[in-house]
């Protein structure tokens, strides 16, 4: 019988310690992981631009910035996504924000996408921005991307600003696999918001968690500016 209690409590111990243990690895460690890094310093705020009517800023924010022109309601599957699984899991956090940019002219087809975005919940932190044509241009272009907008001045793609200003990615988006194969460093610069992997593994699980952590950190004087793998990117012009 005693026996038997104690198998009983090994197997219970087991159970609840595992996870917790699991969810210790997986979160960096004050001292043993690499900050999110810059991609490009310097991306335009909103008073920098003349068509915008906005008292939002990017700057002192962490921001989610996506690009859903003339046409958002045709963005209703990425939105969707983003919402589900960016949003929904980081709007408690301190200045986090998502914003969309939209055409001027465009307020009914985007009253409707926000309505439909909000059948499960509100958007306090995620807001719509109006531009002209030439302003979405000029904040595109201030941000790094291998990506150009399409005939709608859109796309999938979705970025990451921090509170400086600065966009955030991956300088070396190489798979363990490809740095062991010699494969040339090559970054990731968007998160593209209709693959549900991506944004749930790449952009949540790791790059966004860790760029909070890195603010933390900062307030609490902890943070070491090591960049991650910086001295592997040679002759990246991506």
């Amino acid at each position: 019988m005693d026996k038997k209690k104690l198998k009983k409590g090994i197997t219970l111990g087991a159970l609840f310690f595992l996870p917790v243990i699991f969810l210790l690895f997986l979160y960096p460690s004050t001292n043993n992981y690499n900050p999110l890094d810059v991609v490009k310093n310097n991306v335009l705020d909103f008073q920098n631009l003349s068509s915008s009517t906005t008292d939002l800023q990017l700057e002192n924010h962490i921001t989610v910035l996506g690009f859903l022109g003339k046409d958002p309601e045709s963005k209703v599957v990425e939105t969707s996504n983003l919402k589900e699984l960016i949003y929904d899991k980081f709007q408690g956090f301190k200045k986090f924000q998502v914003i969309m940019l939209v055409s001027k002219s465009t307020t009914d087809a985007t009253d409707r996408l926000k309505k439909e975005l909000t059948k499960y919940g509100e958007l306090k932190y995620w807001h719509f921005v109006e531009l002209d044509d030439s302003d979405t241009k000029k904040m595109f272009n201030s941000l790094r991307s291998s990506e150009v907008l399409d005939f709608n001045l859109a796309t999938n793609k979705v970025y990451i600003v921090d509170k400086e200003l600065n966009q955030r990615g991956r300088l070396d988006n190489r798979t363990k696999i490809e740095i062991e194969q010699g494969k040339q460093a090559y970054p990731l610069t968007a998160y593209n918001a209709s693959e549900v992997a991506q944004l749930k593994n790449v952009m949540g699980a790791d790059d966004l968690r860790v760029l909070f952590t890195e603010y933390r950190q900062k307030r609490k004087g902890e943070f070491n500016s090591t960049s991650r793998r910086a001295d592997d990117l040679k002759g990246d012009t991506n």
